[in-house]
């Protein structure tokens, strides 16, 4: 029988035992989920897909906590965290990537590049901004697809992959690049002005292209105005590599490559030649040279030279650079040392070698940031000599006969010419006349740059940047006595030696304050304002000695004569700028510019002038009350105008020049006197251009494919123009530079990409077309036209349109020559030219205008794929709509004591008159050479401006060399054009109002170049 006591004891022992369950149920629950939460090491390695390169740098998070790291040199990271975590890695230029940590310990990752770019950042005027947030007209260039042209210069890279930016250069070694952006807008310059890491220089020439690292085009006065002076022509910003976080890098690339001309002049032979200028002597009345006839002793038949065969051969092309890179957030390096030479492909000294190196150093320390970057290039180019100024080495070479050998020893010099008895012929031998003269160039270009930043209070900064820019030249030009023909016969006393140094000097210090700062979350303000200050010192010295006898030491002491000359000049400016930049809840941008600019190249009353920007944009696709369908990822609608200026002249251009010792005589007697020696406006000023713009941005498929379009006027006013000046000023020349010129271009462009990074292959295609109409608007005073080579440019029409005469056919016989219209020389076999005003004779009235010579639009393919580890890329080029004349052409269809084109061989005869082609005769009585629409062709063409093909090769564990690549590259593989010259695309006499006047542009080589790229 159980007891109260018992009972008792048994509820205090259940009631214990209870209390024990319990304890060791919440006990146990809580040890799981202890468990389940238990921190625990997560490492692994953060690596790029594209290229399996580790990447340093990289923010690791602990979603919704502020745990986080970074990667470190090699990529690798180790992080604290739980099963149930997500890790959140993110890299600029990548898309962010979640993880979950489970029950993994090691989590290697491989980070995807943004193929979106909107969010890109890119370098704009004295900052930076998100490719998104843009409202000027910025194009930001695809720098890998740049980088495969294979060239010295970087401005050579732009040609086709911008639209409404032309490009025009030549197969020179060495030769600078022509560009413009949309169109011409100056009488005087048109290039656009260069930044390069924030130092404003004139030309990117002495600079390695394979260090840049991003380049931007600011097209409209709203993206370009903060540069104020010079903006008018556009700007080109170029960024180049800086240090970076990370393990200590090296990367080398090496390239080798062949070129040569791909197309040739078709000219008559020995045979030919002395066939057509026998001709046209005997047409004249004049005897035959005795080393065209047969009949003579002096018939030269063993000689028939081809001159495009004996000038042309291989020339050579490597660029070979090697960079070393990393450091810690304290500081950075990037170094870079890049050797590039090019051999000519014309049988004569005409190479270019340059030598550059470019240190980068940047760091961040708390509260401040610092940088600096040192540069120096050495450059050499042999120059080709031209006997007279402005003329062509290449037409020369055409025009030079077949029966002057190349060599010959009997001569001094041992190359070969003519003679005046027998062959009558004033005819160069280019190779002999470029292997006697010496003709070189040097330059040395240093650059130096420092800045530090200072974040005084939060988004507010100071920044202080000083830059040094110094340019040493030395040029040297000996003619020694030689004896290459009756008219390039250089005497003893002829023989002359010039030579030329000089620097420019150019420094900038620039003091600028930034504010950024985010209001209600839905306001960004973005301002600036600074100063800068520059000075700009020119220095050139130039001797010259005559007299060498052969056999002299080339120097100027033994020389019979000296002269020296020497000139210095020294510009200075001060500019004041502001920049602000306003968003609204990411729908709203608003951007305003404003700069003042002062400058010594003015008088005190002209020397300043104010240039502004507004721009805005609307960011259609972030209205929340604007539902698009999910495959619009973007829209954006923006728009400026602003004002831009351009002082490009020279220094002290305001101030008239006379001379006070000129005497005159009065009643007999010689009076002190003063004259005019240059007349100059003292109120000339700035050059002003107005641009206006609107745009529209599209992103489809997840922004994968991406339309821009674009259209703009770009106004320019008070252009310097030499105005005409009587001649009883005195003033020589007889004309001043005032501020009396206006010109108009206006015009569409279109860009378009898709980006394919899915699946095994992958593939990016992007194209450009731009449109351009110029106009010119205003000319001097009175808007008296301006005449040029075959060209005339006219308030009304376009720049340097062909002015010439129109053909009507040949003569056929005398009774037609005395029924046409008046043409003094005519004989039956000669051309017809067309009356144009009816007055019943040919006279310069009845020119005409036969075209534009500025394309009327201009475009570029680009094309990239990568299949597993090979990739392959090209690239087509072009422009059309536009009319050249063809001077080369015409110097071989003139049939005078000159090599001819083979079309001359199908000339007018009484037994052949079924032909274009006149009668050869000497002296060309009717002027049938005179510019006419024979010579004008069309000028489009397009090309395959570039194709490569490369390898990535496996290397396995990567311990030393982390990615290696070969590839093969060609450059300028074929054009499509009817134009008959070597290429369509030259530079030749880029003059503003003589244009597009082929008058012996050096052809632009083929190009097959082997590389490699290793990084270790």
């Amino acid at each position: 029988m159980t007891t109260t006591k018992q009972l008792i004891n048994n509820y205090r022992f259940y009631k214990s035992l209870k209390g024990w369950l319990m304890a060791f149920v919440i006990i146990f629950f809580c040890a799981n989920n202890m468990f389940a939460q238990q921190k625990k090491v997560i490492k692994g390695i953060v690596t790029s897909s594209n290229d399996g390169v580790t990447l340093p740098g990289v923010n690791i998070l602990v979603k919704g906590t502020t745990n986080g790291v970074v990667s470190d040199f090699n990529g690798n990271y180790s992080i604290t965290a739980s099963n149930n975590d997500l890790l959140v890695f993110s890299y600029l230029g990548f898309k962010s990537l979640e993880v979950q940590v489970g029950n993994q310990t090691q989590i290697n990752v491989s980070l995807q590049e943004d193929a979106t770019s909107l969010d890109e950042v890119v370098v704009v005027g004295y900052g930076t901004q998100k490719k998104s947030d843009l409202t000027g007209s910025v194009s930001v260039v695809d720098i890998d697809n740049a980088k495969k042209t294979v060239t010295y210069d970087a401005a050579k890279m732009l040609q086709g992959q911008v639209a409404g930016v032309t490009v025009q250069s030549s197969g020179e070694p060495g030769g600078f690049v022509n560009i413009k952006i949309r169109g011409i807008n100056s009488f005087s310059n048109n290039n656009p002005l260069f930044v390069i890491d924030g130092m404003i220089i004139d030309s990117p020439f002495d600079f390695a292209p394979g260090d840049i690292e991003s380049m931007q085009v600011l097209k409209d006065a709203s993206a370009a105005a903060i540069y104020g002076v010079r903006g008018a022509n556009g700007v080109v910003i170029i960024t180049t590599k800086k240090g970076k976080i990370g393990k200590f890098d090296i990367k080398l690339k090496s390239l080798y490559g062949v070129q040569n001309v791909a197309r040739s002049w078709s000219v008559t032979d020995r045979v030919g030649y002395q066939n057509i200028t026998t001709a046209a002597e005997l047409n004249a009345g004049l005897s035959i040279a005795p080393g065209n006839d047969p009949a003579s002793a002096s018939f030269i038949s063993n000689v028939d030279t081809d001159w495009q065969d004996a000038a042309f051969s291989t020339g050579f092309i490597e660029n070979h650079a090697v960079t070393f890179s990393g450091g810690a957030e304290s500081l950075g390096y990037n170094m870079n040392v890049d050797y590039f030479k090019n051999s000519s492909y014309m049988d004569s000294p005409q190479d270019y070698e340059r030598i550059s190196t470019n240190i980068n150093l940047t760091g961040n320390k708390g509260r401040f940031s610092y940088g600096s970057k040192i540069g120096y290039t050495q450059s050499n180019k042999e120059i080709f000599n031209e006997y007279l100024a402005g003329s062509s080495p290449i037409s020369d070479l055409l025009g030079a006969i077949p029966t002057m050998p190349v060599y010959d020893d009997n001569r001094l010099g041992g190359y070969g010419g003519t003679d005046n008895l027998t062959q009558r012929a004033i005819s160069m031998n280019v190779i002999g006349f470029n292997n006697v003269n010496q003709n070189t160039g040097e330059r040395n270009r240093f650059i130096g740059n420092i800045w530090a930043e200072f974040e005084i209070v939060k988004g507010l900064k100071y920044k202080i940047d000083a830059s040094f820019d110094r340019l040493d030249w030395k040029n040297r030009r000996y003619i020694p006595e030689s004896n290459l023909g009756w008219y390039y016969l250089t005497t003893p006393e002829e023989a002359s030696l010039d030579i030329a140094t000089g620097s420019q000097t150019r420094t900038f210090l620039n003091n600028l304050l930034t504010y950024d700062v985010t209001l209600a979350e839905k306001h960004k303000i973005t301002a600036l304002a600074g100063a800068v200050q520059e000075r700009n010192d020119y220095y050139n010295h130039w001797s010259r000695g005559v007299g060498y006898p052969a056999g002299t030491i080339s120097h100027l002491e033994y020389a019979t004569d000296t002269s020296t000359g020497e000139y210095e000049s020294t510009v200075t400016g001060l500019s004041y700028l502001s920049r602000l930049n306003y968003s609204f809840d990411d729908r709203y941008l608003i951007t305003a510019n404003f700069r003042q600019d002062k400058t010594s190249l003015f008088s005190a009353i002209n020397n300043k002038a104010n240039f502004y920007s507004f721009s805005g944009a609307w960011k259609i696709s972030n209205e929340s009350f604007i539902n698009l369908p999910e495959w619009v990822s973007s829209i954006k609608l923006r728009g400026g105008y602003g004002e831009l200026g351009n002082n490009t002249i020279p220094p002290y251009f305001f101030a008239t020049t006379t001379n006070q010792f000129a005497g005159y005589n009065f009643n007999n007697a010689l009076a002190p006197g003063t004259t005019v020696v240059s007349a100059l406006d003292p109120n000339v000023h700035w050059e002003k251009t107005k641009t206006t713009n609107v745009a529209l941005e599209l992103g489809l498929l997840d922004n994968a494919l991406q339309f821009t379009t674009e259209y703009y006027v770009k106004k320019s006013t008070d252009l310097l123009i030499g105005v005409p000046l009587p001649f009883s000023t005195g003033a020589f020349p007889a004309s001043i530079t005032t501020n009396a010129g206006a010109v108009q271009n206006k015009g569409l462009e279109f860009t378009a990409s898709y980006r394919n990074d899915k699946g095994e292959f992958k593939y990016d295609i992007s194209a450009n077309l731009g449109t351009l109409k110029n106009e010119v608007l205003q000319i001097g005073i009175n808007g008296n036209p301006i005449y040029g080579a075959a060209s005339k440019t006219e308030v009304g029409r376009s720049i340097g349109e062909i002015f010439a005469y129109e053909t009507d056919g040949i003569f056929q016989n005398a009774a037609e020559v005395a029924a046409s219209p008046t043409q003094v020389g005519a004989a039956p076999g000669d051309i017809k030219f067309k009356d144009i005003n009816d007055d019943g004779q040919i006279t310069d009235l009845d020119r005409t205008y036969q075209g534009v010579t500025i394309p009327k639009y201009s475009y570029g393919l680009n094309f990239n794929s990568t299949y597993k580890n090979f990739d392959m890329s090209f690239f087509f080029q072009g422009s059309g709509g536009n009319k050249v004349f063809n001077g080369m052409y015409r110097n071989l269809m003139i049939m005078q004591y000159v090599n001819h084109h083979t079309d001359a061989l199908n000339y007018w005869t009484p037994t052949n008159t079924d032909t274009n082609v006149p009668r050869p005769i000497i002296g060309d009585p009717n002027a049938n050479a005179r510019d006419s629409d024979r010579f004008i062709e069309n000028g489009d063409y397009i090309k395959l401006q570039n194709m490569e093909i490369g390898y990535n090769i496996p290397l396995g564990n990567k311990n030393v060399i982390q990615n290696a690549r070969v590839y093969v590259n060609g450059q300028n593989l074929f054009i499509i054009s009817k134009y008959r010259g070597y290429d369509a695309d030259f530079s030749y006499n880029d003059g503003l109002f003589s244009r597009g006047y082929d008058g012996g542009s050096f052809p632009n080589p083929r190009t097959f170049s082997l590389g490699v790229q290793v990084d270790f």
